[in-house]
């Protein structure tokens, strides 16, 4: 096939000397396979996508700095009838993480969170109240790489709060109780290829840091989830990860229950190189929901979601 693997214009800030650029290894692998790849920055408007049998969205981490941009190009694509992989409809509704309290709504067990909306004050002595925490995260709706991410003692939320009205201004922010468990069990990750469990690994913070990123740090370990978080992990791809070529559920363990943090279905590190097998599973699912792409096919879930 013809492949689109879509990034953004640099990357650079997202690079580690200890991981390995895991988009020229796929694109290695894909040619290897005997596949046509064009890697293609998806804001340069110079592109014609329809030359395209699929157009893999893969780093485009700059989205959530040019949203409405970002919004405009899936637009574009959709109504263009370009096959895009995630689907626009599921791309568009997890670019928002206003779907982490529609996830909670159906049931799944999230992170408790508290929805800061654009335009509001920033309230600490509410915030720590309500959620029963001693250290607050906070952190934009539509955000990725920690950009703007806060971790807050009482003192310093009161120290940060006028900044923190200054950035409510300009979009909605959400915020969460900061779970010890990140830096004593970790972060689980595990990744969805086709929409079946591919591999998992678990990240851990730096000492004294909360962020996970391994360009911040982190460290990365592929390991064997626990049958319970594999488990619940399954039911929300079941639920909300349908028609996806891949999906990473970012979790954390809490009273013997795995609460979800993140359901990356745009732009994940899918840590490709760190399973056995890996490689083969993504490219198969690749080509079977290209295939399917290019078929009469049923509304996808999301497609009613607007943002």
């Amino acid at each position: 096939m013809h492949l689109a693997l879509v990034t953004c214009a640099s990357k650079a800030h997202y690079a580690a000397d200890t991981v390995e650029d895991e988009d020229l290894l796929l694109e290695r692998d894909l040619r290897a396979r005997g596949h046509q790849v064009s890697v293609v920055v998806w804001s340069d408007e110079t592109v014609a996508w329809g030359q395209y049998e699929a157009v893999v969205l893969k780093s485009p981490w700059d989205y959530f700095d040019r949203v409405a941009e970002f919004y405009q190009w899936l637009n574009r694509l959709e109504a263009e009838g370009i096959p895009l992989l995630n689907p626009v409809a599921t791309v568009r509704w997890n670019a928002d993480k206003r779907y982490l309290l529609e996830m909670q709504e159906a049931g799944v067990p999230i992170v408790p969170t508290r929805w800061l909306a654009r335009g509001t004050q920033f309230q600490p002595g509410t915030l720590f109240a309500g959620l029963q925490t001693e250290q607050l995260i906070v952190k934009p709706a539509v955000s990725g790489g920690a950009k703007n991410t806060f971790s807050l003692t009482p003192v310093q939320a009161m120290e940060q709060a006028a900044h923190l009205t200054a950035l409510l201004a300009e979009e909605d922010f959400l915020a969460q109780p900061f779970l010890p468990e990140i830096q004593t069990g970790g972060e689980w990750s595990l990744i969805y290829l086709g929409g079946r469990y591919s591999h998992c690994v678990l990240k851990l913070p730096k000492s004294g840091d909360f962020r996970v990123q391994h360009y911040l740090g982190g460290s990365i370990a592929p390991t064997t989830p626990p049958a319970a978080v594999q488990q619940a992990a399954d039911a929300i791809m079941q639920r909300f990860g349908a028609g996806c070529l891949y999906a990473r559920v970012d979790g954390v363990v809490v009273n013997g229950e795995f609460l979800l943090m993140e359901l990356e279905l745009i732009e994940p590190f899918l840590y490709l190189d760190s399973a056995s097998g890996s490689w083969t599973r993504y490219e198969q699912a690749l080509v079977a929901l290209a295939a399917k792409s290019h078929s009469p096919q049923s509304p996808h879930p999301h497609s009613g979601t607007a943002r």
